[in-house]
């Protein structure tokens, strides 16, 4: 088996497709289980290929959580381009950047990205490889806040302030609400990490932070 997959790799299209499905199959067992917990065999059962062509494409766990996250943060991303589209308003693009955040709605929204965030956090404390994605997805959040800030700056909408500085701040507010949402915290559930989150935002630029979407 592992032979007849490897050789797949010439024709356009089916290695990438095959490396997805692994990817896929990691972030779902790495919610399930744990990262400590995940084996490659596991990964290679769930995704239907051998461990073999898991590691040909990985070599190592490390490397595929590393992968797995990048993927799972590329989707984000592509979600989000497309519920941002249309919304003409700085305040109204941070709204649903922080809905998406603390409010998954959809389907198409990966439910198990902070739980896979909190082992990436943790195996980015001892390994480089891993560190240095995290470093660059936590560098991407920080950017898409900041530009949305400036935008608004720059038409008037929002207050005057450093915009990376506040991004800083606000990705932060978010990742230790994440972190209450993610473990169960029954004082900070999904819509109290949203409000939190609006509050400030709207303190800090200038804007009435209470929000009637959860309502709506």
């Amino acid at each position: 088996m592992a032979t007849t997959e490897v050789k797949t790799e010439g024709i356009p299209g089916v290695g990438d497709d095959r490396r997805s499905v692994i990817l896929r199959a990691a972030l779902e067992i790495i919610d399930e289980r744990g990262f400590a917990d995940t084996r490659i065999a596991d990964v290679a059962e769930r995704a239907g290929v051998s461990p073999a062509l898991v590691i040909y494409y990985f070599q190592t766990k490390d490397k595929l959580l590393s992968d797995a996250m990048r993927m799972a943060e590329e989707a984000w991303y592509r979600l989000g381009a497309i519920r941002l589209e249309g919304l003409t308003s700085a305040r109204a693009r941070l709204e649903e950047v922080v809905a998406m955040t603390c409010l998954p709605e959809t389907e198409e929204l990966l439910p198990e990205a902070w739980t896979v965030w909190l082992d990436l956090w943790a195996q980015a404390l001892r390994h480089e490889a891993v560190a240095a994605v995290r470093a660059e997805a936590d560098a991407h959040w920080r950017s898409t806040i900041a530009g949305i800030v400036a935008d608004g700056q720059a038409t008037g909408e929002l207050s005057r302030l450093d915009a990376n500085e506040f991004a800083v701040a606000l990705s932060a507010l978010l990742d230790g609400l994440a972190i209450q949402i993610a473990l169960g915290d029954p004082e900070v559930g999904p819509e109290r990490a949203f409000q939190i989150t609006m509050y400030f935002a709207g303190s800090m630029l200038g804007f009435d932070g209470r929000t009637h979407r959860l309502s709506a």
